[in-house]
């Protein structure tokens, strides 16, 4: 089974532009992430918009592939370019894990939960969970927070808290249930993939702002894998940056 990772790595960021291609110590941000996949990965390539993200990519003796700029999630832009990694590099991929390009100091362990969870043949997509230790997890509606099934498939996703704990005061939620906040990385059999891009946006995912509601709405189960690893450092802002550059010497 040919499981494949792409970073989706677009040049516009409106707090950081160039964001990709922002440096960390003596190598750009997309090199770090590469690097990190290749750790839990045989597969990975950059899925791109803009031809200096190709040139640096090639540059550190990486993979890419050209991507139209009009898509709306990295979910659609990875679709298209599983098409250019066969036309270009003739790799069939069986599995597509969609890998966060904002995130350089991600362990890799993590995609190794993930490619585990494809042993079974009935996972379509599978996700990454944490369980929430701090308030913030559940009430920053910055945060999505999952509840789930005996499965551990994906009940609902929101950006409020759930479920609500009735006669409960907010303050002592997490001491009476085990809450679950998303950590974004998604992977998805290819022929699920293809479906879902062509799924039009559904009521849910248009109230939350969360594109995995349509998936759910539309019957394809969400598979939630559960991890204990330690929260990554994710790079937004220019503070974000010099934060990491920091770390790096530091370190």
């Amino acid at each position: 089974m040919n499981i494949v990772g792409i970073i989706p790595s677009r040049y516009s960021s409106t707090r950081l532009p160039g964001k990709p291609l922002a440096m960390i110590g003596d190598k750009p941000m997309v090199q770090w992430v590469y690097e990190n996949c290749l750790k839990g990965l045989e597969h990975v390539f950059v899925a791109t918009d803009d031809q200096r993200i190709i040139d640096a990519v090639e540059a550190f003796g990486g993979k890419a592939v050209m991507t139209r700029e009009d898509h709306t999630s990295g979910t659609d832009r990875c679709a298209e370019a599983a098409e250019k990694i066969k036309e270009k590099y003739g790799l069939d991929s069986d599995v597509i894990i969609n890998i966060q390009g904002d995130e350089p100091f991600f362990n890799a362990d993590i995609l190794k939960e993930v490619k585990k969870s494809f042993d079974n043949p009935e996972t379509q997509i599978a996700t990454m969970i944490q369980e929430a230790t701090e308030a913030d997890h559940i009430f920053n509606p910055g945060e999505a927070k999952v509840v789930l099934n005996h499965k551990n498939e994906a009940i609902y996703f929101s950006r409020s808290p759930i479920p609500y704990l009735r006669n409960i005061e907010q303050s002592d939620w997490l001491k009476h249930h085990t809450y679950y906040r998303h950590l974004g990385i998604y992977a998805y059999r290819i022929d699920t993939l293809n479906k879902i891009v062509g799924l039009e946006p559904s009521s849910l995912e248009k109230a939350e702002s969360l594109e995995q509601l349509r998936w759910i709405e539309n019957g394809i189960p969400v598979t939630c894998v559960i991890t204990d690893m330690d929260e990554t450092m994710c790079i937004d802002t220019p503070e974000d940056l010099e934060r990491a550059n920091q770390f790096i010497k530091n370190r």
